[in-house]
């Protein structure tokens, strides 16, 4: 009994050994070898492609606006209508000069051709022909006088309409019908809004890098290899054209150490404006067979960046790698990788060096569109 009792008590007394825990669930994805085009950045402001002021010529009150605001004009379209009365009495004033002016001319004319042979036969004084002459040249300097007081009336009365310089969008009127208007004044500013043009600042060091091709652009024209232009707007949307390089300023500022540099983007629907605030991304070198990784596989600390290795067993490496930059989501990896090997996207947090996982294919958007090129 004593016995059957102490094999009751041993066998109660053992417990048995839990299950070992599954091994934890990670996402991974392929180490990418692709060509990437590294892009540069810049911030610009939209401007127009030309931009004019109009200002009268001549002083007056405003009578009439005849378009509309930020309407499309044309070249040739009437704008202004300044009060015309004063400058229509001016030149019929002017012209009343002229009329008397020429009959003088005239009479003074003939006195010359009358008196020149009869100076010869002695019939009248050397001195009265010389009067004649000298009046005959007064009269023509004060007929040319009244000439050009003509023709200037003529001009300020044609200058009281204003006529648009420009195909483009006018914008909103500073002044008003009824306001007195001078050659100082801006009635109006036109811009030709296709193409637009797009200002930005450039480095000094990104400009001697570039200077050869700016150069070769301003000589012959875009070359074949000429990156396109991308414009990204201030909500984050890009702009669907493409624009092109256009030219550099003539001078580095040196206060900032950039020079400007102007791009031209097409604008057909007029959807950009002048003063758009606007960033300018252009592709300007490509790493040829560079390695690539999601930007969520990799841990920084402390300056030092870590990824998790999956190997063929499953079995957890932690590498420190060495990164040149972002670019899309991706990291760009110089040194620590090879292709095709396999790194954890998601449940980092649960990895440790040395442990085997669960491996499943992440299947997200950026690995995805990074593997097929798409962007």
């Amino acid at each position: 009994m004593i016995s059957a009792a102490c094999m009751l008590i041993g066998f109660g007394c053992k417990q048995s050994a839990p299950p070992a825990p599954p091994p934890p669930a990670v996402l991974v994805t392929e180490v990418i070898q692709k060509d990437v085009p590294i892009s540069a950045e810049w911030v610009g402001t939209t401007v127009g492609f030309v931009n004019a002021k109009v200002m009268p010529r001549v002083q007056g009150y405003l009578l009439k606006q005849t378009y509309e605001d930020g309407a499309n004009v044309k070249a040739g379209q009437l704008l202004f209508e300044i009060d015309d009365r004063p400058y229509k009495a001016s030149l019929d004033q002017a012209l009343s000069d002229l009329a008397t002016q020429r009959p003088n001319l005239r009479k003074h004319q003939q006195d010359v051709g009358r008196y020149t042979p009869l100076a010869a036969q002695g019939a009248v004084s050397k001195q009265e022909l010389d009067d004649a002459i000298q009046a005959t040249r007064a009269s023509e300097a004060q007929v040319q006088a009244a000439e050009a007081a003509v023709t200037n009336a003529r001009l300020n009365l044609d200058w009281t309409k204003i006529y648009s310089p420009i195909d483009g969008i006018a914008g909103i009127a500073p002044v008003q019908v009824g306001d007195l208007v001078t050659p100082s004044t801006v009635l109006t500013t036109i811009s030709q809004v296709d193409p637009m043009k797009v200002t930005f600042p450039i480095t000094e060091r990104e400009y001697l890098r570039f200077a050869d091709k700016i150069k070769e652009h301003q000589e012959k024209g875009p070359a074949q290899d000429e990156p396109d232009l991308q414009l990204i707007l201030a909500d984050g949307s890009p702009y669907p054209r493409r624009g092109r390089f256009h030219v550099a300023n003539r001078e580095i500022d040196r206060e900032t150490g950039t020079i400007l540099v102007q791009a031209l983007f097409p604008n057909p629907n007029g959807m950009l404006r002048p003063g758009l605030y606007a960033k300018v991304r252009a592709a300007t070198e490509t790493v040829r067979g560079a390695l690539l990784v999601p930007e969520r596989a990799v841990q920084e600390i402390q300056g030092t960046f870590q990824v998790a290795v999956v190997g063929s067993d499953n079995r957890i490496a932690l590498r420190t790698v060495k990164m040149a930059q972002q670019l899309d989501g991706l990291w760009v990896v110089n040194e620590g990788l090879k292709p095709g090997e396999r790194v954890v996207t998601q449940g980092l947090q649960k990895v440790r060096d040395g442990i085997v996982v669960s491996a499943t294919p992440d299947t997200s958007a950026t690995t995805t569109s990074a593997a097929t090129g798409q962007e």
